[in-house]
């Protein structure tokens, strides 16, 4: 009849989950490296680099010892400039891919789970621009040396022979280097901000490539005005090896470049922190 006291069940203990920076890297890396979208464009923008830049040096080694007359836009050649001939074409496989990263969870609607994650929302911007721009980075520094040491071998015994330690050819390839990287952030940034994968690359696209083209129909003191401030122009004078009366040296037009691409996070940010998923 006596009833044998026995102990309440011991409440399971629940392991303590802290969000902290790291583990919002973690995360981030975790799923960029997931797609195969990241593989396949990844592998395009060093395809785009390496293969263009060495088609470019041979069809200038063939022009000169055929002795056929040269293509215009060869003439002043340089084994650095044909390195990265491909840079405009890498550029858009990076930015796109950018643009993936983040405008992609917003039209699968994976962007809650994320941001239910993390609460405070912005850790996630930071940690994908910095995530995928070291990813960008790292791919540029690649393809760009690699792309100027093959190219080297190639136009050695022509007037385009450049070496390594030739002057300007390192802070050049750096220069191209910190550019596709930074073109990578812009993507993120743009789709963050937009949340749209066709409306951010229309705007990726046209800033890059048609708005120079629009600038240069302007009078030629509105044209000589604006367009060293233009984001591909400024990010071209961060590689180019020699500067024109009206364009921004090595040093400016990384300045200017950088102040695009913190724009544009701001402008993602402001977005991210001030309207819902």
């Amino acid at each position: 009849m006596t009833a044998v006291a026995q102990k309440p069940p011991a409440a399971a203990t629940k392991p303590a989950y802290r969000v902290t920076g790291a583990h919002v890297l973690r995360s981030e890396s975790t799923k960029l490296w997931s797609l195969r979208s990241t593989w396949i464009t990844l592998g395009l923008a060093l395809l785009f680099l390496i293969a263009f830049g060495t088609i470019a040096a041979w069809r200038y080694h063939s022009g000169i010892t055929s002795g056929r007359q040269m293509d215009p836009d060869f003439l002043d050649s340089t084994a650095l400039s044909l390195s990265l001939f491909g840079v405009p074409l890498s550029q858009l496989a990076l930015g796109v891919l950018g643009v993936l990263v983040t405008a992609g969870e917003y039209s699968t609607g994976a962007i809650r789970s994320t941001l239910a994650a993390v609460p405070r929302r912005l850790p996630v911007l930071w940690s994908k621009a910095a995530v995928y721009g070291v990813v960008a980075l790292v791919l540029a520094l690649v393809g760009s040396f690699v792309t100027f040491f093959v190219d080297s071998s190639i136009v050695h015994n022509t007037p385009a022979a450049l070496t390594i330690s030739s002057s300007g050819v390192v802070r050049s390839l750096l220069g191209a280097t910190v550019y596709l990287g930074l073109i990578g952030v812009i993507g993120v940034a743009l789709g963050a901000l937009l949340r749209s994968v066709a409306g951010a690359i229309s705007v990726l696209v046209a800033v890059l490539m048609l708005l120079p083209g629009l600038v240069s129909l302007l009078p030629t003191s509105w044209h000589n005005a604006i367009q060293p401030y233009l984001p591909s122009i400024a990010g071209e004078s961060m590689y180019s090896l020699h500067h024109g009366p009206h364009t921004l040296s090595a040093g400016p037009g990384f300045l200017v470049f950088a102040a695009w691409t913190a724009l544009a996070l701001a402008g993602a940010a402001w977005r991210l922190s001030r309207s819902d998923a």
